[in-house]
């Protein structure tokens, strides 16, 4: 690709973005708060490294968490003219690496992977006399990952009953054996969580050294996109396909961890200066997504010491944030309800209200306070609290113990 070309690249971005577009030799660090355009940038740096041949794109690994998240990353490299780049999650990018070498190693295919914890789980706990709902088995299902994210044995696990907090009603010891007996349950099934996918392509990797140096020779530039929530796990594996070299990307902001509840510490971001001298650290501060008094807002509410500046606002004027407290969950869903109600009254139309909640168990205190409103409403991402199997089953129960009365405790004939 021509000069010409990688200038074209640098043009549609903003100092700060060019700066770091251009920062290809050794580790660099992209300090990029909300709405800053980091995806925008480290897809130009990947592209910018091509076209100037610091970068040979099938040696370019992109990493992130999510697949909807490596769909956007695929698709602007592809639209930049490089969609040779490799693009995966982290668990995709190891799944790839065990199911290769394990048939070379073991002599047989690699197992196959769990849908999900939840079913061995119950298996687990009801061997001990334990029945978890849906909300306990996933409650367990987390504390599972968080303990294995953070590279801990059951053993090293066992020495933290004071620290850790009580997973679905258990005592810490029943939560231990718990555990103990879901891993006995996991071999017995010849099955793998996706924890294991990782904790295994790691040992492989440590023990092959034929293995490592394949791997090492097929990667040789990274990026990583939303460094803040790497685990423990992943920056070990990280470690082992970087090798020597250290020819990393890494893309992130402190003040935006969402995945700490399985073990993801933002203090890789924070120490990535230390953890890899004479990097590049450069920081993106211009936001171009929200309005000034959200942009104001939010610096009074995500002060980081990390970032050396405030957000600068490149968008308009708009209408300045609102807080309220309330006393309950009701009580705070049932006034979203009536604002809501309000606003559409005033002729607000109904496309341009949404509401964001942080936790999906949050969704049934507002949909019934809508339902209570007459006020419809499309549920993004999940489905409405009552049209759930679970809740729908329960509520014919419900219905049935009514009608014809079984004797029971109401609550022993809805359950499980």
């Amino acid at each position: 690709m021509s000069n010409a070309n990688a200038e074209t690249i640098l043009a549609g971005l903003d100092p700060k973005q060019q700066v770091a577009a251009q920062a290809l030799i050794g580790p660099t660090c992209i300090l990029a708060g909300a709405g800053t355009g980091k995806t925008r940038t480290v897809t130009h740096r990947i592209a910018y490294g091509i076209a100037t041949g610091h970068f040979a794109a099938n040696r370019v690994l992109a990493l992130t968490y999510t697949n909807r998240a490596a769909g956007e990353l695929r698709s602007r490299l592809r639209s930049l003219g490089v969609g040779a780049v490799s693009v995966r999650t982290f668990h995709a990018a190891a799944l790839a690496q065990l199911e290769y070498f394990w048939p070379q190693l073991v002599g047989v295919p690699a197992p196959s992977i769990l849908e999900s914890k939840a079913k061995l789980i119950g298996i687990a706990a009801k061997s001990l006399s334990i029945n978890l709902d849906t909300a306990a088995l996933r409650d367990m299902a987390s504390e599972i990952e968080w303990r294995k994210y953070s590279m801990l044995s059951m053993d090293e696990y066992s020495q933290l009953a004071d620290s850790r907090p009580k997973v679905a009603g258990l005592s810490f010891q029943k939560n231990l054996e718990v555990q103990k007996l879901y891993e006995q349950e996991k071999i017995r099934a010849q099955k793998l969580d996706w924890e294991d996918v990782l904790v295994l392509t790691l040992g492989l990797l440590m023990a092959e050294p034929r293995a490592l140096a394949h791997v090492q020779s097929q990667y040789r530039f990274f990026t990583v996109d939303e460094y803040q929530d790497i685990s423990p796990l992943q920056h070990a594996l990280l470690d082992q396909w970087l090798g020597q070299h250290a020819e990393l990307c890494v893309v992130g902001d402190p003040n935006q961890t969402i995945y700490s509840f399985t073990g993801a510490s933002r203090e890789f971001l924070r120490n990535f200066a230390d953890r890899f001298p004479g990097s590049s650290v450069v920081e993106l501060t211009t936001n171009y997504r929200s309005t000034q008094q959200i942009v104001a807002f939010a610096n009074r509410l995500t002060s980081d010491a990390l970032l050396g500046g405030e957000l600068e606002s490149a968008g308009p004027i708009g209408t300045a944030p609102q807080v309220a407290s309330f006393e309950s969950p009701q009580a705070e869903a049932k006034a979203v309800a009536l604002a809501i109600a309000e606003a559409i009254q005033s002729g607000v139309p109904r496309s341009d209200i949404a509401v964001l909640y942080r936790i999906n168990n949050q969704s049934e205190l507002l949909e019934r306070a809508l339902d209570a409103l007459d006020i419809s409403y499309q549920l993004r991402g999940g489905e409405r609290f009552f049209a759930r199997p679970e809740i729908k089953s329960a509520v014919q129960l419900i219905r049935a113990e009514s009608l014809s009365p079984s004797g029971k405790p109401l609550h022993q004939a809805v359950s499980d």
